[in-house]
């Protein structure tokens, strides 16, 4: 047998596995941080990069799509607490860990993602309501006229 195939099936080190740990739960873990193309969620597979760059076009949210924001960001916090659960508690070998720990941080970057679509606040609504009536009352003046 040779070294490589050892070190394969040997569990990580406690030292190791505090590093990926750190590495993970680091502010800074997402940025210049290579994102997995495919994590499973909810045991779906998602295109994750994907995922990213499509919700990096999306400006603000509808009031009909936030119930749907919501629930996505809820499942991605599951799936990365389950990957941080088992990178702490089960004996893992080195490959294994160092996958979960790049999935936590992918899944990070699409809470980022998530997290900076705009959702329309008060005086957004506020503002879109009072153009709506504007339009309305000056169509109605046209249709007097």
């Amino acid at each position: 047998m040779s070294d490589s195939d050892a070190t394969s099936t040997t569990s990580i080190s406690d030292a190791d596995r505090e590093a990926l740990l750190d590495r993970v739960n680091s502010q800074s873990a997402t940025v210049g941080a290579s994102v997995p193309d495919e994590v499973d969620v909810d045991g779906s597979a998602v295109d994750l990069s994907a995922f990213i760059v499509e919700t990096r076009k999306v400006d603000t949210v509808p009031p009909a799509m936030d119930r749907k924001l919501t629930a996505a960001r809820e499942s991605l916090r599951t799936e990365r607490e389950r990957r941080i659960e088992r990178l702490e508690t089960e004996p893992l070998d080195r490959e294994t860990a160092e996958t979960l720990a790049e999935e936590a941080i992918g899944i990070d970057r699409a809470l980022n993602a998530l997290e900076g679509i705009r959702r329309p606040g008060f005086a957004d609504e506020h503002h879109a309501d009072t153009l709506a009536g504007h339009e309305r009352w000056l169509a109605f003046v046209d249709q007097v006229r």
